[in-house]
């Protein structure tokens, strides 16, 4: 009898484990049939189809499923098609992978109740190559980490395996993403040392099925370092030799390994540089080894380094001499903006600047500078608003997209990127709604025509539930939260007004004396009693000079520099009118003003759906919308405290008085455990 009711307790224990809602099912929260059915038939055998005929017994409840390997063109890629009918749904694809994408997508359409009475869809991948960029540390941490420690235990690898490895490849999968860098782009040579690339070996060994690829980011000088050789010259035939060797050891135990991506001679890191070799040299000589496996070399475009000139216009320089320079299986890896993935920049002008050589999008998921894993910002609108802007530079219609996804300029392989937010925090990327930046930048990657409003909805049915009660207040949240960061920390233009090292909150007074300029933020926001804002038109950095026309008009004109970049590119008076009839002063409060009300709006709409939300997640939620509203206001203060020391005029009589003294405010020192 004891026997039994410990059974009994077991049975009912179970299910509140597997349902426990820590976050941890991310939005693969699919319904578990209670006796797995077998439904699917297959024309092929795989382990990739295994996993999508696994996929679908335990979780698809409707009709028979027919997963068949096809004929489809070329072009078709990783794509697949469905279609069905009242006994079967049938999908069809050209790879094994593509089986898996369209199960993956059956099982998402079932968690999004859409109707399969009719259903016929075709869908092909935007990107060849839609990779995450992990910023791990071979010591556990992560560099603008901030949902814990690193997935990756390379102390217990390659013995011990954590079951969160496939649990990340299958997450990853099921939004369509192949390809993963497992280290930080700072990287340590030891990385490429025999016994860490045996660790990699059964990471790769997991993710194989699931069709993600390993990648790795390697530091320059690593023949030097880990070879012992004289120098890490890329035309030093020892040097050629070395990494032609490195490889042949890798391919041997990951014969799929993706490539290297590649930071050099940016921020103290080695490159080819330092000894008087280009940007091309350098990528050119890993490219060569790497080529008989079919391996790429992404290269970072991101070079800060001292120089006399604005910070915003390194790129381009370095870049653009050496366009056409490259071989065809290096892809020049570009951020979002010319600065570095601020709440808001204006794109960067190297998108489009390079006519012959293969140009992929960096994007940040990790929150660096929108208030880390504390602040709710949906970033599917910062994606968006950078892929879909337009370039011109063959002509109108020269979006981002257009540029990197091989339609304006066919490219051998299309690629896109993302530095990753994923920790090893129960929920993965420590605030639940961090999860929907994750899952957007997959959706994007996969198919960049879809609109954020879209992707929100789709998160939240599968992640959440789809009680329109529920859905519509969280998807408007949503929706306008990234606008609303920009409002309470840098509106109009302004950028990188962050405290120095970990970037969390404001310091627009920050002048690091001994420092080079452009690490402080007065360097980017040039207060004075004049105005405010960085003049880069023709008066003054001529950064606009990089931007085809008629941009480079536009942008250098203030009166048609769109508003939301006017600080970007202006040094504007504060008396200046802005097309509302406000001065800038004025405006610039409001906008603080603005951001900080939104986020309390925020904190209301998430008490009111309380009942259609499970309480583990709804107080997580609440208590990190408490820290960002708290957050919002320092931001204001600090901001409008510090520049009214400039501008001299009051703060608008209707909205609310500072809380903080701007001397108090610069007393707060955060201790943010900064890794570069």
């Amino acid at each position: 009898m004891q026997h039994f009711r410990h059974y009994i307790l077991l049975f009912l224990i179970i299910p509140l484990m597997a349902f426990a809602e820590d976050g941890s099912q991310l939005w693969l929260r699919y319904p578990v049939n209670p006796k797995p059915r077998n439904i699917v038939n297959s024309n092929s055998k795989s382990p990739t189809i295994e996993i999508a005929k696994k996929e679908l017994n335990q979780h698809w409840v409707g009709q028979v499923v027919d997963l068949k390997i096809d004929r489809f063109p070329e072009n078709f890629k990783d794509g697949y098609k469905i279609v069905s009918t009242p006994k079967k749904i049938s999908v069809l694809a050209k790879t094994d992978l593509g089986l898996l994408y369209g199960s993956y997508h059956l099982l998402n359409l079932q968690q999004q109740k859409a109707d399969f009475s009719n259903l016929k869809l075709e869908e092909k991948p935007s990107y060849d190559v839609r990779i995450l960029n992990h910023w791990d540390n071979l010591d556990g941490t992560i560099e603008r980490g901030y949902a814990g420690h690193s997935l990756w235990k390379w102390e217990d690898l390659p013995n011990t395996i954590s079951p969160r490895y496939e649990e990340y490849a299958r997450a990853n999968a099921s939004i369509g993403i192949n390809a993963t860098v497992l280290n930080n782009v700072n990287a340590s040579p030891n990385m490429l040392r025999k016994d860490y690339l045996e660790k990699v070996k059964a990471l790769a060994d997991i993710f194989r099925p699931y069709g993600i690829k390993v990648y790795l980011s390697v530091n320059f000088s690593s023949p030097k370092v880990l070879g012992g050789l004289q120098n890490s010259d890329p035309l030093n035939k020892d040097v050629q030799k070395w990494w032609r060797d490195k490889a042949a050891e890798i391919y041997k135990l990951i014969p799929d390994f993706g490539g290297f991506l590649v930071k050099a001679n940016s921020e103290g890191q080695p490159g080819p540089q330092d000894y008087g070799r280009t940007h091309a040299d350098g990528a050119n000589m890993m490219a060569d080894v790497l080529k008989p496996y079919g391996g790429i070399v992404m290269w970072r475009a991101f070079v800060y380094s001292p120089s006399k000139e604005d910070r915003a216009k390194q790129a381009y320089l370095e870049f653009v001499p050496l366009d056409g320079k490259f071989r065809d299986n290096v892809i020049v890896q570009i951020k979002n903006g010319p600065v570095d993935f601020q709440p808001r920049e204006a794109f960067n002008p190297l998108f489009g600047a390079l006519k012959k050589t293969p140009e992929m999008v960096e994007f940040q998921i990790t929150q660096e500078y929108l208030g880390f894993s504390n602040h709710l910002v949906f970033l599917a609108p910062l994606f968006k608003e950078t892929l879909d802007s337009d370039t011109y530079s063959n002509g109108k219609g020269s979006t981002i997209a257009k540029i990197t996804d091989g339609t304006l300029r066919p490219a051998k392989l299309t690629a896109i990127s993302a530095v990753a937010n994923i920790g090893e925090d129960k929920n993965w990327t420590g605030h639940h709604f961090a999860q929907a930046n994750w899952y957007a930048f997959g959706r994007l990657a996969w198919n960049h025509d879809l609109t954020s409003e879209q992707i929100a909805d789709e998160w939240i049915k599968m992640t959440f539930n789809d009680d329109e009660k529920f859905l519509n207040p969280v998807k408007e949240m949503m929706l306008t939260s990234r606008e609303t960061a920009v409002d309470y920390m840098m509106p109009l233009g302004l950028h990188h007004i962050f405290a120095g090292g970990h970037h969390y909150g404001p310091e627009p007074w920050g002048d690091y004396k001994g420092g080079r300029p452009d690490w402080s933020p007065v360097y980017y926001h040039q207060a004075d009693e004049k105005g405010l804002g960085f003049d880069r038109t023709k008066t003054g950095s001529n950064a606009v000079s990089q931007y085809f026309p008629p941009l480079n008009d536009i942008y250098g004109n203030i009166k048609t520099t769109p508003e939301n970049l006017i600080l970007w590119f202006h040094h504007v008076p504060w008396d200046y009118k802005m097309k509302d009839g406000k001065t800038l002063w004025e405006e610039l409060s409001y906008k603080y003003d603005t951001g900080v009300k939104n986020v309390r709006d925020y904190q209301k709409v998430w008490d009111k759906i309380q009942p259609y939300v499970d309480e583990e997640r709804f107080a997580e939620v609440q208590s990190k919308l408490k820290i960002q509203a708290k957050d919002a206001v320092w931001w204001k203060d600090a901001c409008l405290l510090y520049f009214q020391t400039y501008s001299r005029r009051p703060i608008p009589s209707d909205i609310e008085k500072p809380v903080h003294e701007l001397e108090d405010l610069k007393k707060i020192k955060l201790n943010m455990g900064h890794h570069n």
